[in-house]
Formats: C-alpha cells, sequence, structure tokens
C-alpha cells in the first residue's frame, strides 16, 4: 500500500479456491506478525518504549481539542478512491467507511480484519465466485441521506475504471470483476450502462461476481475504494475537494497543498459503529512541513501525529536515542514494508539482466543502511517480501561479503553486459531526505564500477502518478533506477507481491511495477497461488515467486523498513499497527490537551 502504503496500497483475475467453513480471510495468518526492536521494557502503566507496539498507549475517551497530523509534502489525494499511500488508506478512515477495515490494536492486535460499512464479512459463494455484503441499517452521509449499496459500487466504478481521472490507485477490482458484455469505459465516458458485475438487488445489498474465486476479498474491500460515494455528488477529479463524509468526521474546509479541518459528523450514529469513537472537537491536517519542524511539534505537542509515518529524521532520532525521556516514547516496528531500487527493463540498457547484476552487485547495502538512519531504521534485505510477510524464505541471489557490495563482481556482469560504462537516472522523492541519502550512497557506490547514476528528485504526491510510475516518461526521460518503499496492502504474500511484480497490473499513469517486470511465469505463480485452497501451499509459492523475481535482478532490495516514531504524552489511544505498516492507527487519536 500500500503503497507506502506508504502506502503504498494490482490484482490479476485469479484467486483462491475458498472453502467456506473454517477458511474465512477475516482470522490472518499467524505468521503476519509485528515486532519491534530496541528496548521492550514498559514501564508501569502501559509506557515506555514500544509500548504502543504491544498495546493501546494512553487510552482514553476524553473528547474535545485539536489532533493536530502534520505532514512533508502533499498526499497524493484525500479522495478515498483516488490514494495509494498507506497513511490516506489509515487517514481516511475518518471520514470514510470501506466495507471492512482493521480493528484498531496494536501488533497482531490491529491486524485483525472487521467489519465496517458492511454488518459482517462477506458471504461467499460455494464456488467461490461471488461475494455477497449487506450494509449496516441506519447509515447517512454527513448531510443525513441516507448511504445506499449503489454508493458503494459507483465508488468501485469510479476508483478502478477512471484512470484518466483517478488514477493513483490499484485496479484489483477492474481485473477481479467478471468484464461487462462491451467493456466497460467506467462512469465518466460509459454512457450505455454501469459495470454488470456487481449487482445492487436493494439499497443494502451489494454482491460482487468475478472471474475466479478470490480468498482474499474481505481484504480487498477493505481498501478506501469502497468508501461510498453518491454520483450526483461526485464531480471527478474535484470531488477532493468537496468529499462527502460517511465516518465520524467530516471536512470543515480544504486548501489544496495546506491544510484539511476535520469537525464531527453530526449524522454519524455510534450505534452503526462498533469501532470509532469521535473524540476531538477537530482534526487539522497541516499539508509542506520540513520535517525538522514537524518532529519539533512532537517533541513539544503542538502536533499529535507525524501523517506519513515513516518517523523522525536523523537528526531528532539521534536527539531522542541519547535521551531515556524521549526513548520512552519512542516505538520502532516492523510493518511489512520493504525499501528498494526497482531496475527499470523498459529503459536500456537494463533490458539486458547482466546490467541489472551489476547494478545488484555494485550496491553497499550497510552503506545505504546507515544513510537511512542505521539499524534502529531496518535490517539489511535481500528478498522482496519482508520477513513479517507470510511467505518469507531466507534466501540471498545477488550475495556479497558483509552485503557491502562486489566491484569486481559488479565489473564483470558489466563486461558481460557489452558495456564499459552506463549513464542513467536515478530517482528519489524530494520530501524523503533519507531516501536521497539512501539514493545518494547508492551513487557513489554505482560510480566506482561505471555507472554514472544522475539524481532526479519528484514531488512524492505526484512521484507514482507523474514520473517514476508513469513509464512512457521515465522511459522518455532515461529513468532506469528508482527508489521506492513498499508495504503489503495486506498482510499476504498476494497483498504485498502482486502489485509490484504482475506484469498485467502495469499501467500508463499510478504504476507501481516499476521494473515493468512482465515474466509469464511469475503470472502464472500469482495465479497458483491464489486459486491453491491450501495456506501453507500458497506461501510456499509466494516465496518461489520472490525468488524467481530475485533471479530476473530487477529489484535491488534495500532494508526491511522500521518506522522510528515519538508519541507526545498529550496524544491518546496510541497503537502502532503492521495492517497500515506500522504506522499509529489513526482512527481514535484524541488529546489531553
Amino acid at each position: 500500500m500500500r503503497r507506502s502504503r506508504t502506502v503504498a496500497l494490482t490484482a490479476t483475475a485469479a484467486a483462491a479456491v475458498l472453502v467456506v467453513t473454517g477458511c474465512s480471510s477475516s482470522t490472518k495468518s499467524a505468521d503476519a506478525k509485528s515486532t519491534a526492536s530496541g528496548s521492550a521494557t514498559e514501564a508501569a502503566g502501559g509506557t515506555g518504549a514500544n509500548a504502543a507496539t504491544k498495546g493501546i498507549v494512553n487510552a482514553s475517551d476524553k473528547k474535545g481539542g485539536t489532533v493536530t497530523f502534520e505532514m512533508k509534502g502533499t498526499p497524493d489525494s484525500l479522495d478515498p478512491g483516488n490514494t495509494y499511500y498507506a497513511y490516506i488508506y489509515n487517514f481516511s478512515r475518518l471520514y470514510g467507511r470501506p466495507l471492512t477495515t482493521f480493528q484498531p490494536g496494536a501488533g497482531e492486535a490491529g491486524n485483525k480484519l472487521v467489519p465496517d460499512l458492511a454488518e459482517s464479512l462477506g458471504q461467499v459463494s460455494a464456488d467461490g465466485l461471488s461475494w455477497t455484503y449487506k450494509l449496516r441499517k441506519g447509515l447517512k452521509y454527513d448531510d443525513g441521506t441516507p448511504i445506499t449499496s449503489k454508493d458503494v459500487k459507483y465508488a468501485v466504478e469510479r476508483s478502478n475504471f477512471a484512470p484518466d481521472v483517478n488514477s493513483n490507485g490499484p485496479t484489483y477490482f477492474k481485473e477481479l470483476l467478471v468484464d461487462n458484455p462491451t467493456p466497460y469505459e467506467g462512469p465518466y465516458k460509459d454512457k450505455t450502462g454501469d459495470l454488470k458485475s456487481i449487482e445492487t438487488p436493494d439499497d443494502t445489498t451489494i454482491v460482487f461476481h468475478l472471474t475466479h474465486a478470490f480468498a482474499d476479498f474481505d481484504y480487498l474491500v477493505s481498501a478506501p475504494q469502497t468508501v461510498p460515494v453518491p454520483q450526483a455528488k461526485d464531480t471527478g477529479a474535484e470531488y477532493v475537494k468537496k468529499i462527502v463524509s460517511s465516518g465520524s468526521f467530516k471536512f470543515e474546509s480544504y486548501e489544496d497543498g495546506k491544510q484539511a479541518v476535520l469537525v464531527p459528523n453530526t449524522n454519524w450514529d455510534p450505534s452503526t459503529d462498533p469501532i470509532r469513537k469521535q473524540l476531538p472537537d477537530k482534526i487539522v491536517l497541516r499539508m509542506n512541513i520540513d520535517q525538522a519542524t514537524i518532529d519539533k511539534d512532537l517533541l513539544a505537542g503542538n502536533a499529535q501525529v507525524d501523517l506519513v509515518g515513516g518517523g523522525v529524521d536523523p537528526q531528532t532520532q539521534a536527539q531522542i536515542l541519547q535521551n531515556p525521556k524521549l526513548k520512552a516514547n519512542t516505538d520502532n516496528a516492523y510493518g511489512g514494508r520493504l525499501v528498494y531500487m526497482a531496475i527499470n527493463t523498459d529503459v536500456a540498457p537494463f533490458d539486458n539482466i547482466e546490467c541489472r547484476k551489476a547494478v545488484q552487485y555494485a550496491v553497499d547495502k550497510v552503506s545505504v543502511q546507515t544513510a537511512l538512519g542505521g539499524p534502529v531504521r531496518g535490517q539489511v534485505a535481500n528478498t522482496v517480501l519482508p520477513p513479517d510477510i507470510p511467505g518469507h524464505q531466507d534466501f540471498n541471489v545477488w550475495e556479497t561479503k558483509d552485503n557491502k557490495g562486489d566491484e569486481a563482481k559488479a565489473k564483470e556482469a558489466l563486461k558481460a553486459c557489452g558495456k564499459d560504462s552506463i549513464t542513467t537516472v536515478l530517482s528519489a522523492r524530494t520530501e524523503r531526505a533519507t531516501e536521497v541519502a539512501a539514493a545518494t550512497s547508492i551513487q557513489a557506490a554505482l560510480k566506482k564500477v561505471g555507472i554514472n547514476a544522475e539524481i532526479q528528485q519528484f514531488p512524492q504526491g505526484k512521484y507514482l502518478a507523474d514520473s517514476a510510475g508513469a513509464p512512457k516518461f521515465a522511459k522518455e526521460h532515461n529513468i532506469g533506477l528508482m527508489m521506492m518503499q513498499w508495504g503489503a496492502d495486506w498482510p499476504t504474500g498476494y497483498g504485498f507481491l502482486q502489485q509490484i511484480v504482475d506484469g498485467r497490473a502495469i499501467k500508463a499513469s499510478g504504476n507501481s511495477n516499476l521494473a515493468s517486470l512482465n515474466d509469464p511465469a511469475v503470472n502464472k505463480l500469482l495465479d497458483d497461488a491464489a486459486t491453491n485452497p491450501d495456506r501453507a501451499a500458497r506461501e510456499k509459492i509466494y516465496g518461489d515467486i520472490d525468488k524467481k523475481v530475485m533471479e530476473a535482478a530487477v529489484y535491488v532490495p534495500l532494508t526491511d523498513f522500521k518506522v522510528f516514531l515519538y508519541r507526545p504524552d498529550n496524544a491518546t489511544n496510541l497503537a502502532s499497527t503492521p495492517a497500515f505498516s506500522g504506522e499509529y492507527d489513526y482512527l481514535n487519536i484524541g488529546t489531553t490537551k
């Protein structure tokens, strides 16, 4: 998501044969654990370092006050149907209710999938091809009008079938749902009708018809793409300026690139919503704030949350680690995230595997780890699947001594590629200082073996829409290498891998398969895993996919990312959740101010 989410959060028309009894996707694999490092000792009262990775810190039902979120840069979009960052998946639940979501909680408790807009998890047909959801009774938008199943259907249509308007999100639904008799062009263009594979027999029932069974479907509908949108109030790309709320908060104001203010939704009925609390009088999101300022505001209690959830900057990290009192207010956890560099096979000479091998061997991963903030910010990675995602296997295809690179092997591979040198562009996100620092480390290592990489920075809000994630732009601008961070859309091997390795997921804008990998064998393995009724067998296949992708040398895993978050004393209900890449769960944060 998840595009880190970050996140970072596209599916194939395939899936798992689901045995209805005892195989509900409501229960995640027990292997999907959230782990933490640093001090594991909790002080009395549930506080101390890493306390929020194991429980809810400062649990409270106190109402009132203003909760302030700050972020460096801007989001791709606050429109639930046009986002693919984990932090907006998380944040959007304040004003939008998907069919299902993850319960507020720390560690494995936060990984539990629960019904949200729906009254229960999905009812699947015997053949696994149809999923039915009933909406809760009494649901209303912030203007008091009723929420209907047709609004959920429309939300899926606008988010998956209108890439020229809403290009940021994944297209799982488009790939899984049965095609119309004639190709459906989306709600803005298609004048012949609607999407026939989603039925709404009444205002509280929605039925999805799939091309193949898909055991993870309850996870899929937790995406904000199922947050209802009334068609009459959809203004396309302008909808972000006046989003209709189905959650516990609604928009009071929105200034693009500056600030959004949310206030309680008076038409939200807590009797229809067992997981939201609606505590603060106001929620303020401040955008384009320098990271050092965000850190200072957190330390002073003037802000409660860094929205992006990437953690404090290196200078603040050093300050905190040297101060036991400050360190006691930190949480350091994995969240199913990988920091990596994509090698674009669509940009010569990286269409030649030998040139990709040269990059693999040249990178000094320990130097990159240091640039990213050291071991506290992640362990050196050699696989695509992080260790806390089911299916992970330990192996190292492009092994170098102590993970510090091998100049001789890199030069040998370059020679085998028929090159004495390569000139290319390495992209990174402007607002992410540590990402740029990591890119700088990689640039230095590559230069030693004759690969000259010019670093070009692009805004994070448009990184996937307009630059790195726009294949035509990347090819035209010689972007052969791309910095990236990825979090699972949901905590299964499919939820992590599919968007970044399936060739059928590549799209013209908002693309996450930055390597342009389109290997029929990888695509088939994804289908095999998704249609296998045995969980253990599926997880083995995900490990096999990981190996095949690494053998193709299209991704350079750098670190299995760990957040290093600071929590102010005046913030309540803080829990680090693996469901949203180790970020705090944003649903019920309050303040004692």
